[in-house]
């Protein structure tokens, strides 16, 4: 009887170790292919502009998207994201203290990746705050009102804009806004080129086009450290 567990104990850890193995293949194909797009992406941009300072509009960065520090900053972070995704709200501190920290030497870029339930109403909202000159607080007043309002089974998103409202928004103006083909077009912009770049979960970030290495604040740290220095030589 025992001989018999042991040898189901031995199959059972053998399908564990070939699962793992399995996995940790696949997400290496899918991390080698994603940056190979990406790569193709900013070699593509760098032979048509001579210069960072400006933006560029491809499938990494449009020129509709929200800006964050200095347009001519060297050093560019590209994040998808989902307003309703919890480490996109547990991120947001992180990478703000990185602009603090880098001045001069950092620019934050959003892109839009709903893919939760409702994320895509709250994009509209926060590219309709953006007419209205709140972009930033309305976004802070959304990722704090967060656990509220972003149920990803029935996410409520009039507690959104009550929390956008909190922070100045004309909330009229910004339902009536958010209806335009334009902003429908931001979003879908970004979903096509999302796809393209084969981004499946949020946040995501590039560095001048290079992705984590791992996932973790460290790394973001770390990656965004090693590009500040190449860039100050």
């Amino acid at each position: 009887m025992n001989s018999k567990k042991i040898t189901v104990a031995a199959l059972v850890a053998i399908v564990l170790v070939v699962f793992f193995l399995g996995m940790n293949a696949y997400q290496k194909r899918v991390q080698n292919s994603q940056a190979e797009k990406v790569s193709q992406v900013v070699s593509q941009s760098s032979n048509s502009s001579d210069s960072q300072s400006s933006q560029p509009d491809n499938r990494l960065m449009r020129f509709h998207s929200p800006v964050f520090g200095p347009s001519n900053a060297p050093v560019t972070i590209v994040e998808f994201f989902d307003p309703a995704c919890e480490t996109c709200r547990a991120f947001y501190p992180v990478v703000k203290n990185i602009l603090k920290q880098y001045p001069n030497d950092v620019r934050l870029v959003i892109r839009y990746a709903p893919f939760h339930a409702g994320s895509d109403q709250v994009v509209k909202l926060l590219e309709a705050a953006k007419r209205q000159s709140k972009y930033q607080p309305v976004l802070e007043m959304v990722l704090a009102a967060q656990p509220q309002w972003a149920d990803h089974g029935k996410p409520n998103v009039d507690l959104a804009y009550q929390a956008a409202k909190e922070a100045g928004l004309d909330i009229a103006k910004a339902q009536a806004d958010a209806k335009g083909a334009d902003i429908a077009a931001v979003l879908k912009q970004d979903i096509e080129d999302l796809t393209a770049l084969e981004v499946t979960k949020t946040p995501t970030f590039f560095v001048n086009g290079r992705g984590l290495p791992s996932f973790g604040d460290q790394q973001l740290l770390a990656l965004v450290a090693e590009e500040v220095a190449k860039a100050r030589k």
